[in-house]
């Protein structure tokens, strides 16, 4: 027996591969394959059914193509539907894997079609659960990003009877694998481990806790940051399909010329360099998101899925990455990437910007000797209240472009956030908004606490 769990970081996505006797199954792909083939040649086995847990709304999978070049079949639970041809478990349905049965459970809650899936092994022992967005480590999915066809208060109620009739039951031995891990927007507050245990659960996750079903439709309909943009858009790609990711990856990979970009002015300059190598020199009106952060997740909440995309890079190679990891959420629309990168741009002496970076230290100095100072937080809301500098304003990220920001335009504005990734972002777009004398504080709110500049952390209740 071989189950393996495949975990994309820059996603927050665990994808499985299980086998048996020259059968193999594959759980929540993402759209990228290479890996589930060379699993199927590692261990001389043939693909026997594409399975998904629900409609992710975060990422594009890649049910489709992996079944298409393999010919397995792709299984949803009861009530999904989709506009290409589908197997629907019924729940209790079980699925022979060599000597393993991988049974239904139809386990509405996240959404209405949601199944997890209880492996067991060749004695007819419950090995594992793969629970999709269902159950979490620490947490569990959460109930609104239906768009409206159910309220979170009913879903909720459903998930409290999936947890409390399907998952509650199981033995405390049976090993949990979500589709997800800490940083997924698709719960509140995900655990750092990618794997647990049903027991685990029970002790420690606040959802698998003794309560009524109107504390927990409280527990988890509370708190929850608007859903990004994207995840719509992903949920229906899944439903209705899309282009295979090797007709996008060939037509995005486009070499272009500096020419060209100043050609294509409406297209999105995207520079998926480091936050380090972007503020030394950037083509003006860049966005930059890079490789080395969540990538894929902010291009999707930040940049329209209808403007043409234009990839600034600093080799072939990263531009190709940056291709396949906008392709996992859905994005088709790169035209190409910047021949030679930034440096061809500015050998030919052709304008560019930066920004200026400061360390902590030198912040807490120019805050002293300041009598107004701009400071913008762009952390999310939840990471603000748990402690902020002294008269900063929280901007969120992913609300950045959506409303001006209530500043004093002849006052510097200093940008961060936890660590320096998104801040850099927020830069970026702060000077294509037009905003000037932006600096971004190196190191953001780790480095910041270790100053003595004066912070303010709510004392707790």
């Amino acid at each position: 027996m071989i189950v393996k769990q495949i975990y994309t970081q820059c996603l927050s996505e665990a994808s499985y591969f299980i086998a048996s006797k020259g059968e193999a199954a594959v759980i929540d792909p993402i759209r990228d394959l290479d890996q589930y083939f060379a699993l199927l040649k590692e261990h001389d086995v043939k693909l026997k059914y594409v399975i998904e847990t629900h409609f992710h709304a975060d990422f594009v999978s890649g049910h489709l193509d992996l079944s298409n070049q393999t010919g397995a079949p792709i299984i949803y639970g009861p009530k999904a539907e989709t506009e290409f041809e589908i197997i629907n478990a019924k729940d209790g349905e079980e699925f022979v894997i060599g000597d393993l049965k991988l049974k239904a459970l139809h386990s509405p809650g996240h959404t209405p079609e949601s199944t997890c899936y209880l492996l067991f092994d060749g004695t007819g022992k419950e090995h594992c659960i793969f629970t999709g967005d269902t159950l979490f480590v620490g947490d569990v999915g959460r109930p609104d990003l239906m768009g409206g066809k159910h309220t979170k208060e009913e879903l909720a109620k459903h998930m409290y009877n999936t947890l409390n009739t399907i998952i509650k039951p199981l033995a405390d031995n049976v090993i949990v694998y979500p589709a997800h891990g800490a940083g997924s927007s698709c719960g509140k507050s995900l655990g750092s481990e990618t794997f647990s245990t049903i027991g685990e659960q029970k002790q420690s996750n606040y959802a698998l806790q003794k309560m009524t079903e109107d504390e927990f439709v409280k527990a988890i309909c509370e708190g929850l940051a608007s859903p990004p943009k994207y995840f719509p858009i992903n949920a229906k790609i899944n439903k209705t399909g899309y282009s295979p990711i090797d007709d996008v990856i060939q037509k995005s990979f486009t070499a272009l010329t500096t020419d060209d970009i100043m050609a294509n002015s409406k297209a999105v300059l995207l520079d998926v360099r480091t936050p380090d190598e972007f503020e030394l020199g950037f083509i003006n009106n860049s966005i930059n998101i890079g490789l080395n952060g969540r990538f894929a997740e902010w291009a999707g909440k930040l940049i329209s899925f209808d403007e043409p995309i234009i990839i600034i890079s600093n080799n072939e190679s990263d531009a190709k990455e940056a291709i396949v990891r906008l392709a996992r959420v859905g994005f088709e629309n790169v035209i190409g990437y910047l021949m030679g990168g930034f440096n061809s741009w500015k050998k030919l002496e052709l304008p560019f910007d930066m920004v200026i970076s400061i360390a902590a230290y030198e912040f807490s100095l120019d805050v002293k000797h300041e009598t107004k100072i701009n400071i913008v937080d762009v952390r999310n809301d939840g990471e603000f209240e748990e402690g902020h500098v002294l008269n900063a304003s929280n901007f969120p990220l992913h609300n950045l472009q959506e409303k001006p920001l209530d500043v004093d335009s002849d006052k510097s504005i200093y940008v961060h956030c936890l660590s320096g990734y998104r801040s850099m972002i927020a830069a970026s777009i702060l000077k294509k908004l037009g905003y000037g004398n932006i600096k971004n504080i190196s190191g953001g709110w780790k480095a910041l606490i270790e100053t003595d500049i004066t912070t303010v952390i709510p004392q707790p209740v």
